[in-house]
């Protein structure tokens, strides 16, 4: 496996949010992590990324990175698209997109002509500062901004909160694209539409531990998990 976490704990002060976590990622693949809001999530993506402290095993290719610092784990190869749309609003579309390079000048094998055809209205904005965008079409720069950087894993959380149906088509088409070209993803998700379309396997967490793992299609039989778990 690529990704392997185990037994993972994490805490927000005296507040225990990730009570034994285990999951894997292989090369390639698409795993959705799914549940509803509050179950952590997102915990375990700030966890494998670094930006809370584990406790627990998080191995990437054969390596422990638990205890690295986010900067660390980004040069070891995985992405993190944050759930919050962490752009610079100051700089302008293309320099948000340089900043996603792991070094000045490099050239990997996602490019900026890449990027513009998949997104026409990035390019249209490349020279405008990214804080004018629209929401989705931040969005849309942070995702490529990641990928700018060439991970082999990248982690996306929550890609299409919020976003007008259209533009939720076109994170599916980036994702898709994304699994083409030999990328795995971690995605939390809140659309079971999109999940169970690109998934290979699926993992549903509740109270900080996962009580599901399984095939989209093995989730789409099990009305009990999706009853307990997922709907609202």
């Amino acid at each position: 496996m690529m990704l392997e976490v185990r037994d993972l704990h994490a805490f927000y002060g005296k507040s225990h949010i990730l009570q034994g976590v285990d999951l894997s990622v292989a090369e390639g693949e698409i795993v959705s992590l799914l549940g509803r809001n509050g179950v952590g999530r997102s915990t375990v993506c700030k966890t494998i990324i670094g930006l809370v402290p584990p406790v627990g095993r998080i191995d990437f290719k054969g390596r422990s990175i638990a205890g690295l610092r986010p900067d660390q784990i980004a040069h070891v190869g995985i992405g993190y698209v944050p759930e919050d749309r962490q752009v610079f609003p100051g700089l302008t579309v293309k320099q948000n997109l340089e900043l996603g390079l792991k070094r000045a000048g490099a050239t990997g094998s996602w490019t900026f002509e890449d990027v513009f055809s998949l997104f026409p209205n990035l390019a249209k904005r490349q020279d405008n500062p990214a804080g004018v965008l629209s929401g989705g079409e931040q969005q849309m720069l942070t995702m490529c901004r990641t990928l700018m950087g060439d991970p082999d894993l990248i982690i996306i959380d929550e890609p299409t909160e919020g976003l007008a149906p259209k533009l939720v088509e076109q994170v599916g088409t980036l994702l898709d694209e994304i699994a083409r070209r030999g990328t795995a993803i971690l995605l939390v998700e809140q659309k079971l539409t999109i999940a169970l379309r690109i998934s290979r396997r699926l993992y549903v967490m509740g109270h900080g531990r996962i009580v599901f793992e399984g095939t989209p299609a093995a989730l789409a039989d099990n009305g009990r998990i999706r009853k307990e778990w997922l709907e609202v």
